[in-house]
């Protein structure tokens, strides 16, 4: 397995100049930094083909992350949204291409976060989910990408809120690009037991988020079983991506979209926030792969 962190662990704003984590990550004995597709389509072709070179220089994967907006929504009712989401995606892929990203994973099957001012229609949201993910499976295979479909606690979404659902979406899909991806953060709220969501997902895993009930670093909190999901992820033969997805700084569009209402933690300073994420990666490691 590979292990990467999220780069907003350090962030107070989606986007960033992600050419310094590269190096930072690397340092820090990651194997991977996800980056947010918010944007990139928009990045220079100077700028791309620099983070392009620095990750390929230090060995790092480029992954990406993304939580559609609600102008991005394939489930939405309203054609000119679902239109918008795949212009959007038509414009994103090209540039993901080029930066060797071959992995997004989030919700997005809908939007995040889901809008509950109105009342959900989960079964019609969930048919032309499906219906157009199809579709978007196709484009984004062009581009040797894999679509990773994040399972959301209750209160970010109500489309997918379980492995068991999960699983059913991509099946019901039916692409080989369109894969479960699990959250602990997520499943700490919504399934029984992580083991057995785990092996739920099965061979249909396809990309695993890790942090804590409190958000944290991985091992900073007080109730994953991080040993029997390891033992569980060894059992179903997952042998791709693990990456952290940590949120401990307030303030900014990231604490005001996660709701971080305070700093996580007493020194946000970069040099303990550093310190702090080389010893969750050996942390994860040794749990993970015994």
């Amino acid at each position: 397995m590979k292990y990467g962190i999220y780069y907003a662990y350090w962030e107070r704003q989606w986007g960033a100049d992600y050419l310094k984590y590269v190096s930072k990550v690397k340092r820090l004995g990651f194997d991977i930094l996800e980056i947010s597709c918010a944007g990139v389509k928009d990045l220079a072709e100077e700028e791309l083909r620099r983070l392009k070179a620095c990750a390929d220089e230090e060995g790092i994967l480029l992954t990406g992350g993304y939580g559609p907006k609600p102008d991005e929504n394939i489930a939405s009712a309203d054609t000119a949204v679902v239109e918008n989401a795949f212009r959007f995606w038509k414009d994103t892929f090209p540039v993901l291409e080029k930066l060797g990203v071959r992995q997004v994973g989030g919700g997005l099957y809908a939007c995040w976060p889901a809008d509950y001012s109105k009342i959900p229609d989960k079964k019609g949201d969930l048919e032309r989910s499906i219906r157009n993910m199809k579709e978007l499976a196709k484009i984004a295979d062009g581009y040797g990408i894999e679509l990773d479909m994040e399972v959301l606690n209750r209160h970010e979404g109500y489309l997918i809120n379980t492995a068991k659902e999960c699983a059913a979406y991509v099946d019901a899909v039916d692409a080989k690009n369109v894969k479960v991806m699990l959250d602990t953060y997520h499943m700490g709220m919504e399934e029984d037991d992580f083991a057995e969501a785990i092996r739920t997902a099965g061979s249909r895993l396809g990309h695993v988020h890790v942090g804590e009930n409190n958000r944290k670093l991985p091992g900073q909190g007080h109730m994953v079983p991080w040993k029997a999901i390891g033992e569980a992820l060894r059992e179903v033969g997952y042998q791709a991506n693990i990456v952290m997805e940590p949120f401990v700084i307030h303030g900014g569009e990231v604490g005001q979209d996660i709701r971080i209402w305070r700093d996580l933690k007493e020194d946000c300073s970069e040099e303990t926030l550093d310190r702090e994420a080389a010893e969750s990666v050996a942390f994860l490691r040794n749990a993970f792969e015994g």
